[in-house]
């Protein structure tokens, strides 16, 4: 809407627009970035059994194999989260996804366990720069009264992906081995560059940061969505409260600094049980006596669940408490977890989509959370820092993956012990909504 005064405010004014189709080919296109991220994060958990029957590698070496492509991923995202700040978010995520779709081609070529694990920590660098750049985008082109359950169906892509790597490595292991799973995680990146090089716009919100200088190539942008007819002097606004210093150092002002350290309480604690399922799920299951092409396919049930809850969490949190809902779900969460280690046949794949559902699927509303709760300035910032130090998690729980197979530990234990850090991420977002009403609700100073 514009005022007298020549401006217009970018968010109220997406927000009286209708979804266009130049917003859905933003978000189709974030989409397919994050399904290629999601195939390449997963597809090593899924040719996890070949490689260690033909290389004879133990459980503890399994971990360090995923443990580097996690921690790839955390460096990944401590970094170019404050560069997309900096530089725009369409750059850093072109430049991301190719890197991780030419290293993954490399790494198909590994002669040996330890070339391999250094390769994998070398592609979650792009991959985990990819992730937090693709939820802005989408976020910053989505109205607010729709943006958790657009940037949840986006995100979705990734959960897509992941199964997509069970399916591929089904198909692909039993004829032409472990390598062809990789090889295709590279190529279908790259094939993605080209049309993001064309197609792929900067942030709307992002561009208004620095309004002199695109005040043309905004307006440009808008009128994609929407006809506009504005003098040459508007100004573009986003109407959010003034930030100033590093992106970095503004997590931790007043206004965020809570909220950002029980964010990363969250986040730390449900990475660590997503990519723990992530990586050892196949593998859990095939040493339960399941065959290995069954388990993939089964394992396959935890990545449906977590794109079904996604949808539907995302859904929910639009209409009512968005940290209340994330705070129920992470609970049935443990509790699905619970009854994955004493279920068996039917009952434990319904177990297992229950536990994508509630896990992966609260995941993702927190990625989208996360992507509202802090401002342009600092978002994709906010968004990666709050993943780099999930990923933290992630690392711990590929190496618990591997030490509990390892102890022989029987699965009812396992899984108990795997649903405690689910617990926990109920009782942080929950704190986490507390105080943020605390911060909304508390009287203004005189």
């Amino acid at each position: 809407m514009q005022s007298p005064q020549g401006t217009l405010d970018i968010r109220s004014w997406l927000d009286n627009q209708r979804m266009s189709l130049f917003q859905w080919r933003v978000l189709l296109l974030c989409f397919a970035c994050v399904a290629v991220d999601g195939f390449d994060t997963a597809c090593v958990g899924f040719i996890a059994p070949a490689l260690s029957q033909e290389w004879h590698l133990s459980p503890s070496i399994l971990g360090a194999l995923f443990g580097s492509g996690l921690v790839g991923l955390m460096v990944g995202a401590l970094f170019f989260g404050p560069l997309a700040d900096r530089i725009g978010r369409r750059t850093t995520l072109i430049a991301t996804v190719a890197f991780f779709g030419a290293t993954s081609l490399l790494t198909a070529y590994a002669p040996n366990i330890e070339l391999l694990v250094a390769l994998r920590f070398i592609t979650g660098l792009g991959l985990g720069g990819a992730m937090p750049n693709a939820i802005a985008l989408t976020s910053e082109y989505c109205p607010e009264r729709k943006k958790s359950l657009l940037t949840t169906v986006m995100f979705c892509g990734f959960t897509l992906g992941s199964g997509l790597g069970g399916v591929a490595a089904s198909q692909l292991l039993p004829t032409y081995g472990w390598r062809s799973v990789l090889i295709l995680g590279g190529v279908l990146p790259l094939m993605l560059v080209p049309a993001m090089l064309v197609v792929m716009p900067e942030s709307v919100r992002y561009l208004v940061l620095g309004n002199d200088d695109h005040r043309a190539k905004i307006a440009t942008l808008l009128r994609k969505i929407a006809p506009l007819t504005v003098p040459n002097n508007t100004r573009f606004t986003l109407h959010e409260a003034a930030t100033s210093g590093s992106p970095v150092r503004q997590l931790f002002t007043p206004e965020y600094r809570w909220g950002t350290l029980l964010l990363w309480v969250v986040f730390f604690m449900s990475l660590l049980v997503v990519y723990l399922l992530t990586n050892w799920l196949p593998t859990l299951i095939h040493r339960s006596g399941m065959p290995l092409a069954l388990a993939s396919k089964v394992a396959v049930m935890y990545q449906i669940g977590g794109t079904i809850g996604a949808l539907v969490i995302g859904r929910t949190m639009d209409k009512v408490s968005p940290t209340g809902v994330l705070a129920v779900t992470y609970a049935f969460g443990a509790i699905f977890l619970v009854a994955t280690g004493v279920a068996t046949g039917a009952s434990l794949a319904a177990a297992i989509m229950g536990v994508g559902f509630c896990i992966s699927g609260s995941q993702i509303g927190a990625n989208a959370y996360v992507a509202r709760y802090y401002p342009t300035a600092s978002r994709v910032t906010g968004i990666s820092w709050a993943l780099g130090i999930g990923r933290l998690g992630s690392v711990v729980g590929a190496l618990v993956g591997g030490a509990l197979l390892s102890s022989d530990v029987t699965f009812p234990i396992l899984f108990s012990i795997v649903a405690v850090p689910a617990a926990i991420a109920s009782l942080a977002i929950f704190a986490c909504g507390r105080k943020r009403l605390a911060m909304e609700t508390k009287p203004a100073i005189a």
